[in-house]
């Protein structure tokens, strides 16, 4: 182990964070961040909003001109263009993540892998996209998989659909093969975990024996998550193919907590924030010590953690845009880690959603929920915004 370089991100640096934005869509964001951090407001903006829709009434240019805006690429993969072309000037990375899910035909799940497969192609045609990503509840059945984890008798029908999501699945990182993209999975909650583990697995054998192509996503607020990647990483050595994942601290909490209150089982989320922060940090010190044998990204809006990867890049002596190690935000969050981060030369990218307003709703309120529930995650945002603009003021 080397000894590390001096100059290290300066995550309260403002100007930084905020350099491509005008005055007025900084004020926007400081709006939005706003509204956000009130729980009760944001609980009745999405009922009001899920009523809207189902009565069809105009509310889709007030969505698109706030939240969808800040946190959302574009409709189509043309859109997202112009934010890819931003981000690149920064020195910043764009993953385009088709953010359709909860659907139920068969024509959808069909529809969204070959869009899930034009984000390869489109990947292996821009150096500035590094990854592809997709959920698997997008091309198939959240009801089935719970259904085929849980061990439970299908139907000839139930089989062939499975068969389906799984030739579907397989296809898309087969073409991530074939043009060499590596493409993430995102994850899941806990009780569908387990199949999609399982089918990733398999597909790693397959598919990631130069590189790791195939990757998958751990949530970190699991108490069993690195004991999941510590036996996967193992498999992988024994098997001879590449490790490949993200980790993320995690999306689905509350949700968890009550399913595992409901059915009566031992909730199987961390018992508090600091159990979640500890694991978080301990993973990225093992990846780092295994960094020859994995390539990992690490998904974060905590400073605390990706200054501790930041260091340790530098205490191991590897280059900052090291193949294999990337940190990862959300489009429209945390930029004051991205953009300091892609500063000082470090692979940072941004996780660029992109759909109809109607289809990404499910993915925005999960961010207006995020920030709601997070602890100091939108007062972070609000503090960095306000920042900038005394500083700005200052400046005149």
């Amino acid at each position: 182990m080397q000894s590390g370089k001096t100059n290290q991100p300066d995550f309260s640096n403002s100007e930084i964070a905020f350099r491509d934005q005008s005055n007025n869509s900084l004020w926007q964001a400081y709006q939005l961040f706003k509204v956000m951090n009130n729980k009760q407001l944001v609980c009745l903006g999405k009922n009001l909003v899920n009523f809207s829709l189902a009565l069809h009434l105009p509310v889709k240019g007030i969505i698109r001109k706030t939240i969808y805006r800040h946190f959302v690429g574009g409709e189509s993969i043309d859109d997202c263009s112009r934010t890819i072309r931003r981000l690149t000037e920064r020195n910043v990375h764009s993953i385009l993540d088709y953010a359709l899910e909860g659907e139920k035909s068969e024509g959808v799940f069909e529809a969204t892998c070959r869009e899930v497969i034009r984000t390869v192609e489109y990947a292996h045609q821009n150096k500035s996209i590094p990854f592809s990503a997709f959920k698997i509840t997008g091309i198939g059945s959240f009801d089935l998989l719970e259904k085929v984890s849980a061990g439970l008798p299908l139907t000839t029908e139930e089989r062939a659909a499975y068969r389906r999501v799984e030739e579907r699945v397989e296809s898309i990182f087969r073409r991530g093969y074939e043009l060499n993209v590596p493409v993430l999975i995102d994850a899941e909650e806990s009780w569908i975990q387990s199949v999609l583990d399982e089918m990733v697995l398999r597909l790693m054998a397959k598919y990631n024996s130069e590189r790791a192509i195939v990757q998958n996503t751990y949530q970190m607020y699991r108490h069993d998550s690195i004991d999941r990647i510590r036996k996967h990483h193992q498999m992988a050595l024994e098997g001879g193919f590449r490790f490949g994942l993200k980790i993320v601290r995690g999306a689905y909490m509350e949700k968890e907590r009550a399913r595992a209150l409901e059915k009566g089982y031992p909730s199987p989320i961390q018992p508090d924030k600091d159990a979640t922060d500890r694991d978080f940090d301990a993973i990225i010190r093992y990846f780092m010590e295994h960094h020859d044998t994995i390539e990992f990204m690490v998904a974060t809006h905590n400073e605390a953690s990706s200054m501790l990867l930041a260091t340790l890049i530098d205490t191991f002596g590897l280059p900052r845009n090291q193949q294999g190690i990337y940190f990862s935000q959300l489009y429209g969050m945390s930029d004051h880690l991205t953009f300091n981060l892609a500063e000082m030369g470090y692979n940072v990218a941004k996780y660029v959603p992109y759909g109809e307003v109607k289809t990404m709703m499910p993915y925005l309120f999960r961010r207006a929920e995020e920030n709601s529930s997070v602890k100091g995650q939108t007062s972070r945002e609000l503090k960095m915004i306000r920042k900038e603009i005394r500083r700005r003021k200052q400046a005149d």
